[in-house]
């Protein structure tokens, strides 16, 4: 029993990292032409306020931009920083550190905004705060 519910997490857990990495690739190769895209920055060990921002920032986007998301103007990748697959993302924003960055695309020019401060400032003990804060800033560089 027990070594039937450890396959089935092990499993479970090789499904959830090919999704992320799949995503993370598509962050790193396409980029976007015109859109908002939100970029989530994890290592291994997560506290509280890292599972709060990542949340949060999931449940405002669906809440608020499923038509962007479904037309792909609004795109959320959570990429762990620490699996050395995601080196050139890091590499390229410099992360160092749990991370939120939502990214304008403008005729494939990208504007980072870094969020991480805010997110960590607000996440866990405001969460309405912070969910208006993001929905704030998505809907801004939308227009």
């Amino acid at each position: 029993m027990i070594m039937k519910k450890s396959l089935t997490i092990a499993l479970l857990s090789l499904f959830f990292v090919s999704c992320n990495n799949n995503s993370t690739k598509q962050a790193v190769e396409t980029g976007m032409q015109n859109g908002v895209e939100i970029l989530y920055f994890h290592g291994k060990q997560r506290c509280i306020t890292c599972n709060a921002i990542e949340n949060l920032t999931k449940e405002t986007i669906e809440s608020n931009f499923i038509d962007e998301v479904q037309n792909g103007t609004v795109i959320f990748h959570v990429i762990d920083f620490s699996d050395s697959k995601n080196s050139a993302i890091v590499e390229k924003y410099e992360i160092a550190w749990s991370s939120l960055l939502i990214i304008q695309w403008k005729d494939e020019k990208e504007f980072p905004y870094n969020m991480t401060d805010f997110g960590f400032s607000y996440a866990k003990n405001q969460p309405e705060v912070f969910r208006d804060g993001i929905r704030q800033k998505i809907a801004e560089l939308l227009n």
